[in-house]
């Protein structure tokens, strides 16, 4: 779907959208038509429940005095609390009533609303931006699906008078949302068709786009010593990768980076510790922390962030066979440290334990945060709407406090402490991969923790929030890409060269 801007005119085909806001005041473009069609948004108001809320819809049929096929009212709500989120919550609205309506061409009339703390041209950016991130569809198997199925808008035009200023804005944010829908398509596929070497593949189509990319195979990770990460895909007849892209967008091209850390599980059987049947086909997105990395990198690069960047994914299938790891093996990992595997089905923080002490040792980054969809514990303390964020570092943690709220991915912060430690303490070896029901998320993260050193850190469990049974606002039912906004807030906020 195209976004496109334009100056200020009544479109003769397609849907328009107007505004409206709390209590049903009108905007300027609302009140013109108002007027033009004989007070005929006034009586569809009166005659519905409709009063302008945020997130509130009013659909009307080819109105009358007016050449378009229908007429959508969409609610702003209070003009002191209209936002970023506010407008991208408006475009998402839009697509979520047009897409099946019928029409190709959609025009959004976006008018400049006193008291609010957003202008025109940021409010239909961001417009354009909500409407994008809504559109995206995972598509590509419905072979026989019949045309009145498929979405039908092709085109999305806001109006305004800034029109200028609103296409350059958007031009940033439509380079995240690229690196949005790759994320969302990656955690989409299936595990036939995403394994660990396609998964390196599709992160080395990247350096089309300015990003050094660098693929280590098993052979290279077994002499340095990653004993953790092989483990886990022991089991599997793909080869096990580890995928380390990098941006070098400051000007000094030798300054520290910042470092992003996916878990890349391509699909998680349980290994020896099966999972139960039913749900398993939902850990193919077991590798959304990667996928998360690897948009990111692929956003940071199109809109050309001024900052230096590394991503690093580790990647593995986790599955039972002859040779797969077993309950009560003991591993050796990068960092010399030994791991009692009480539970194979504990293999992400395996994983993240060797691609965590390389990025650190091997880059030296001012910061280093990871993700995971790590643990089913950390959905029955948060459900579906916070990431679980632990870290050694306040200042880095309510940085992505900040950035999660300011984009609508928010993180919750979980404690750290000795009393967790205390829980993977391992009879015969250095640790365990398990520190039992209690805690668990917060044990995992323990575990993760002694991989670090002093490096500033975080990690953001996204277990919860990384596929949707619904609709959001801008993320339709699946794959979400959260972390990939919340992140590039964190780079652009904190530090990117201004």
């Amino acid at each position: 779907m195209k976004i496109a801007f334009a100056k200020p005119a009544l479109p003769t085909e397609g849907a328009l959208v107007v505004s409206v806001l709390a209590d049903g005041v009108l905007s300027p473009t609302a009140a013109a038509i108002d007027a033009q069609t004989g007070g005929l948004i006034a009586r569809a108001i009166a005659a519905s429940r409709f009063e302008g809320k945020k997130d509130q819809t009013l659909l009307l049929l080819t109105p009358h005095g007016l050449e378009v096929s229908r007429l959508l009212l969409v609610g702003l709500g209070k003009p002191d609390e209209i936002d970023a989120l506010t407008a991208e919550a408006f475009g998402g609205a839009v697509v979520a009533q047009l897409q099946a309506a019928g029409d190709t061409l959609v025009t959004v009339a976006v008018d400049n609303v006193s008291g609010a703390s957003v202008f025109a041209a940021d409010l239909a950016a961001h417009i354009g931006y909500g409407a994008k991130l809504r559109s995206y569809r995972f598509d590509k198997y419905r072979t026989t699906e019949k045309k009145d199925e498929k979405p039908s808008v092709k085109k999305v035009v806001i109006t305004l008078d800034d029109h200028s200023d609103a296409k350059r804005e958007y031009a940033l944010l439509q380079s995240v949302a690229e690196g949005v829908f790759l994320t969302r398509d990656l955690a989409s596929e299936p595990a036939n068709v995403i394994f660990p070497a396609s998964l390196a593949a599709q992160a080395s189509a990247l350096t089309e786009h300015g990003l050094e990319v660098e693929v280590l195979g098993e052979k290279q990770m077994r002499k340095l010593g990653m004993g953790a990460l092989l483990g886990v895909g022991q089991g599997s007849e793909c080869e096990s990768q580890m995928v380390v892209l990098r941006w070098n967008g400051a000007e000094d091209k030798s300054a520290a980076p910042i470092a992003f850390v996916g878990k890349g599980v391509t699909f998680d059987s349980g290994g020896i510790s099966i999972k139960p049947a039913a749900g398993m086909e939902d850990m193919k997105w077991d590798m959304g922390g990667a996928a998360v990395v690897i948009g990111l990198m692929k956003a940071l690069a199109l809109r050309k962030a001024r900052v230096n960047v590394v991503g690093v994914v580790g990647l593995v299938e986790n599955m039972p066979s002859g040779t797969a790891q077993r309950p009560g093996d003991v591993v050796t990992s990068m960092s010399g440290q030994t791991i009692e595997v009480i539970n194979t089905d504990a293999e992400g923080r395996l994983v993240l334990a060797d691609a965590l002490w390389y990025t650190q040792g091997q880059f030296k980054p001012k910061i280093m945060v990871d993700l995971a969809t790590l643990t089913g514990a950390i959905i029955i303390s948060l459900g579906d709407a916070y990431a679980g964020l632990f870290s050694n570092d306040d200042d880095l943690a309510n940085q992505l406090l900040a950035a999660g709220k300011g984009v609508g991915e928010q993180v919750w912060r979980m404690p750290l402490g000795e009393p967790y430690d205390k829980q993977i303490k391992s009879d015969i070896a250095d640790m365990k991969n398990t520190g039992g029901r209690e805690g668990g998320s917060i044990t995992a993260a323990m575990f993760l923790k002694r991989f670090v050193n002093d490096v500033k850190w975080a990690h953001l469990d996204i277990a919860g929030v990384t596929w949707a049974k619904k609709d959001g606002p801008v993320t339709p039912k699946g794959a979400t890409a959260f972390g990939v906004r919340l992140l590039d807030r964190l780079v652009a906020e904190n530090y990117e060269q201004k």
